[in-house]
């Protein structure tokens, strides 16, 4: 009995440095996943923002007969809280104030137009910290394209 009282118990100091070697290398794979995931779901708010423009622009259309507005003001959509995106629509900004967006106003997207029959509308972001920006458009008819991915695969 006092054999096993007095017996050594514990880890040795390779087994432990084992550990931490195993703790390092699955976070070494597990953090840049993680950080793209992360990027990934920060551009649905791009996907969210140009749905909720095109759905205010076709209100607009259908009230007034045309995309055409003389304003951001006057097309009636306003993005919720603090968005990491600046959205414009008709050549004009929706929200010039987007947190953490280096990108406004520049970058190969096509400007956004209103017209009496069209519109296409932007959304310009920088959603990993880069100096990469995203870039989303939406037209009329409803087609949403990434112009420019900031998100790396």
């Amino acid at each position: 009995m006092t054999s096993r009282i007095k017996g050594n118990h514990g880890f040795t100091l390779i087994e432990l440095m084992i550990v931490v070697a195993i703790i390092g290398i699955l976070a070494a794979i597990a953090i840049p996943n993680f950080m793209t995931y992360q990027a990934k779901a920060r551009q649905s708010e791009a996907k969210v923002g140009l749905g909720g423009i095109f759905t205010t622009a076709t209100s607009f259309f259908a009230e007034n007969g045309t995309f055409s507005v003389t304003s951001a003001a006057a097309l009636g959509y306003a993005p919720a809280g603090s968005p990491k995106y600046s959205f414009s629509y008709g050549g004009t900004t929706i929200n010039s104030g987007a947190t953490g967006n280096t990108c406004s106003g520049v970058g190969t997207i096509v400007p956004s137009t209103a017209t009496d029959t069209g519109f296409t509308s932007d959304a310009v972001g920088n959603v990993d910290g880069d100096t990469t920006c995203d870039e989303w458009t939406i037209n009329d008819i409803r087609i949403l394209s990434n112009t420019k991915n900031d998100v790396s695969n």
